[in-house]
Order: structure tokens, then C-alpha cells, then sequence
């Protein structure tokens, strides 16, 4: 059995904090160019879909349940995202092939004296650049998801609530409100839980292909939700918009008024998914 969607909506009120939680664990261990705001609404996704999918008969903890659906969706985004720059991926490229080739020379591993003599730089760009491919390969799923299940809480004000069914709302009317390549990807990765291998064997795109999709649309529902609710933190619109910054303003405004449509119908705060769209393209 499931819960029912007033019960679902308490479940996520009450473990929202999972989603600072986590994306705050993360973000200190990647480049600084990478976006809070898109970790959390993987997060947020996660969250919603765990509510939804949470079976109480099991006899885990929906606490626990949703950490790891959480942590899990937040991985999943870091690892989709390129973290480094064009430079950066050429620089260790160098770095990795002249360390093999002094391997196969010395018998050994060179040291970071030798490796910078052989590129002809500085030993500090050797290790700066030792320092980017460990952030690329860094194993994010060594820390477990423990120290996270005791930050469940129903402590939320009124006005707390009000705020978090406010956003969920929204963030639920973008994804229904996503272009359908875009919505279909979020849906299927984040609300059925679909390996992204498995979907992009079934588009008959590459994996890579998917993880753009992903990092796109769910950049989209960032700023659609920033739009409506924070504006400060929203696009800034160009004073002579071209064609695609129209469409996503139109995509904006299609998401305000499915939220603002669906407070008005029901009052819970929750749009569905599965409502039919407007056609709304995003270039």
C-alpha cells in the first residue's frame, strides 16, 4: 500500500531538510561553478517521488527511504554534469599520459618534480592539476546516508508550510509544463526510476545525451520556480529578446498559471502531472 496525497505531502513538509542536507554535503566536495540550485531540485524531485513510492508495510523508515532516494538523485546529477572546462580535461589528459609514459620509462611512478619537468610547468600546475582529476573521479557514494535520517522534522510554522507547498507546487507544474523530450526524461528518471542507460537505449540517444537533457530541464524548472517566487535570483531577460529567451519566458508563464490554477482548484498546493499541457517549446 501507499500513502494517500495529503499524507504524501506531509512526508515530504516533514523531511525537506534532507534536500539542504545532502546538496550542502556535495557542493563542497565539486568546482564552485557547479549550481546549488540544480542539485536541490534533483533533490526536491527525488523527494516527491519517494513520498509517492514509499510503501510504510515494509517497515523502514520513510526518513531513511528518502535519504537514499535523495543522496542517490543528487549523485546521479553530479555525475551527469561536466564538471571541467575544456582546458582543464586537456591539461589532464597531458598530465595522465606523460605520468604513464614516465611509468613505463622509470619503472615507477615519477614524482611531481619529475612529471613537471617532462610538461615543462610549474610543480603548483602539476598539482593543480592533480587536484581537478581527483574532483572528477571522486567516489560520492562513500558517505552513507545516516547522519541525514535525524533531520526529519514537523517542527514547520504556518508560514513555513505555506512557503514549501508554494514551491512544490511550482516546481510540479514545470515538470508538467517541460517541453515532452525534457518532461519525459525527468519523469522516467526521477519518478520511475529508470537507469539512464536503460533510457537512452530506448530514445536511442548516448548516455551523455540524456545527462544534457536532465542538467537542462531541471536548470529550466530552477529558473521557472526562481521567476514566480524569487525574481532576484531569476534570468536576467535581454532588452531585445530573440526567439528561444521568448519561448522560455512563455514557459515561465505557463508554469505560474498552472500553479496559480491549481491553489484555485483545490487549495492543496499540488499540480498534476499528468494534466494535459499547453504546447509550450523551449529552444
Amino acid at each position: 500500500m501507499t500513502y494517500g496525497r495529503e499524507e504524501q505531502n506531509e512526508l515530504i513538509v516533514q523531511n525537506l531538510p534532507l534536500i539542504g542536507y545532502h546538496v550542502s554535503e556535495m557542493i563542497r566536495r565539486v568546482p564552485a561553478h557547479v549550481q546549488r540550485d540544480e542539485l536541490a531540485a534533483a533533490g526536491s524531485l527525488a523527494l516527491v517521488q519517494a513520498a509517492r513510492a514509499f510503501n510504510p508495510e515494509l517497515g523502514v523508515p520513510f526518513s531513511r527511504y528518502a535519504a537514499v532516494r535523495v543522496r542517490g538523485a543528487i549523485v546521479d546529477e553530479l555525475r551527469g554534469m561536466d564538471w571541467a572546462s575544456r582546458g582543464a580535461r586537456h591539461r589532464a589528459r597531458q598530465l595522465t599520459e606523460t605520468s604513464e609514459k614516465l611509468t613505463a620509462a622509470l619503472g615507477r611512478k615519477p614524482t611531481r618534480e619529475e612529471l613537471a619537468e617532462a610538461l615543462g610547468v610549474d610543480i603548483t600546475e602539476v598539482d593543480a592539476t592533480r587536484g581537478d582529476v581527483e574532483r572528477r573521479v571522486l567516489s560520492i557514494d562513500a558517505e552513507g546516508a545516516g547522519a541525514a535520517e535525524s533531520l526529519a522534522t514537523s517542527g514547520l510554522g504556518p508560514e513555513e508550510r505555506l512557503l514549501v507547498d508554494e514551491k512544490l507546487r511550482y516546481l510540479l507544474a514545470g515538470v508538467t509544463e517541460l517541453p515532452e523530450r525534457l518532461r519525459y526524461v525527468v519523469e522516467e528518471l526521477f519518478f520511475r526510476d529508470r537507469p539512464v542507460v536503460e533510457l537512452a537505449d530506448e530514445l536511442g540517444v548516448t548516455q551523455s545525451r540524456i545527462s544534457q537533457l536532465r542538467t537542462q530541464a531541471l536548470g529550466m524548472l530552477r529558473d521557472a520556480i526562481n521567476s514566480s517566487l524569487d525574481p532576484e535570483l531569476g534570468p536576467t531577460a535581454s532588452p531585445e529578446p530573440g526567439v528561444a529567451e521568448r519561448r522560455r519566458h512563455a514557459y515561465y508563464a505557463a508554469v505560474a498559471e498552472r500553479a496559480s490554477g491549481a491553489l484555485a482548484r483545490n487549495g492543496a498546493g499540488e499540480a498534476s502531472l499528468h494534466a494535459a499541457r499547453p504546447t509550450v517549446d523551449v529552444g
